[in-house]
């Protein structure tokens, strides 16, 4: 068992050592190339095929440059700078134009700015607080033009139930390896886990911990936060939100 979450850094996302750390285990060149495929299918779900878009949580700009490539213009919001510069260099290879913003999300709003608003990549639940984790979806719906949508990609409550293991580990080709620890708690209500990271004769152990929703719950919220429908789905590819859903895909839209 991992360390209880009381004991764990509220903001354990702020550490910057964190992301530099994780980074060639968590954004490898494959899930880059597999962001474009990814991109076509939220516009497929979503039908929205054009206009402002925000990337709330962009990381190193995966998702950024395949909307931009398609014609959105394209905010990219995140609090860490080593993430950003990624991002910024990642735009800059492939020549679109992107406004990034170094924010949290809990504090950024642009209201009535943008036709639809992503979050992906389990990029929500990270608040100490979870009235944080309703904040940010307030901020989403106040973001939005009527009639906008937002896509939030996450692991759902229910499919983690399906797949938990306990214990994981990775091995890249340098011969660096990250093993992680993982535990469910406050009655299936958060994910922790511990991810130690080897190389060499070094090792770091850095703790994990975000808020667990099932598919209900999160709809729930959203539409606590004024969005009028909520749609589940198991993928991004559509499929029902049901016993063989492998992620929580919820689709909300604003009146």
């Amino acid at each position: 068992m991992i360390l209880a979450m009381t004991s764990l850094p509220n903001d354990w996302f702020t550490d910057e050592e964190f992301w530099i750390a994780t980074y060639p285990f968590m954004f490898p060149d494959t899930a880059f190339a597999a962001a474009a495929e990814d991109a076509a299918k939220v516009m497929a779900l979503s039908g929205c095929a054009g206009g402002a878009l925000l990337d709330l949580g962009c990381g190193p700009g995966r998702f950024v440059v395949p909307f931009a490539q398609a014609g959105f213009a394209v905010t990219g919001v995140d609090r860490t700078p080593f993430l950003l510069d990624k991002a910024r260099a990642y735009a800059a290879a492939q020549q679109v134009s992107v406004e990034f913003v170094r924010e949290d999300m809990r504090a950024f709003v642009r209201p009535g700015a943008f036709d639809i608003a992503i979050n992906l990549f389990t990029t929500f639940g990270y608040f100490a607080d979870p009235k944080d984790n309703a904040k940010v979806l307030d901020n989403v719906f106040a973001s939005l033009m009527p009639g906008g949508v937002f896509v939030l990609d996450t692991m759902g409550k229910e499919v983690l139930a399906r797949v938990f293991a306990p214990t994981g580990a990775q091995t890249l080709d340098n011969g660096d390896a990250l093993f992680q620890r993982r535990a469910v708690t406050r009655d299936w209500s958060l994910s922790e886990s511990a991810w130690t990271l080897v190389q060499g004769e070094r090792a770091r152990t850095f703790h994990v911990r975000h808020w667990l929703y099932s598919g209900q719950e999160m709809r729930r919220m959203m539409l606590d936060a004024g969005f009028t429908r909520v749609d589940l789905y198991g993928n991004l590819d559509g499929e029902p939100y049901d016993v063989e859903a492998r992620r929580l895909v919820a689709v909300a839209r604003k009146r």
